[in-house]
């Protein structure tokens, strides 16, 4: 079976647990076995589920790139059972460049690289641009199935 090179959104949904308004990435564009580039607008709409008094922050990009590595892990395994809930167990090294994600009026693109890992956790780094500018990076790490700790 061959993986297509772009998802749309509504395929995003069904390799992630995301859904509704939860599912905060519009595409994704190109993916590798150690890298995905997504894109999002989400971040532009009044009905954001992260907004928080009018205003949605620059620490959203945390959750977008989090979804981006959650549908990478999706496309790696092709084939597998519906998504697993999983969880993020840290987040380091970030640094943001602007205050605001809501005021950018343009789309994101969201790069996540896997910088190691194995079937119940991972770590990627990534950076967050709109055309072209820096908004964020950092690195994360995740346990991929919450069910796998249960003894």
């Amino acid at each position: 079976m061959s993986l297509p090179t772009q998802l749309s959104h509504e395929e995003i949904q069904q390799r992630i647990p995301h859904k509704g308004t939860m599912c905060l990435l519009d595409k994704v564009e190109a993916w590798s076995a150690d890298e995905i580039v997504c894109s999002a607008t989400s971040h532009l709409t009044s009905d954001h589920p992260l907004t928080a008094e009018g205003r949605l922050g620059v620490s959203a990009i945390i959750e977008y790139a989090a979804q981006a590595m959650a549908v990478h892990g999706g496309l790696l395994a092709a084939g597998a059972s519906a998504p697993a809930a999983g969880y993020l167990t840290s987040i380091r090294q970030v640094k943001w460049y602007c205050d605001r994600l809501d005021t950018l009026g343009v789309s994101m693109q969201i790069r996540a690289t896997r910088l190691s890992g194995d079937q119940s956790m991972v770590m990627y780094e990534f950076t967050a641009h709109a055309n072209e500018v820096l908004l964020a990076e950092g690195r994360l790490s995740a346990v991929l199935d919450i069910r796998s700790l249960a003894m």
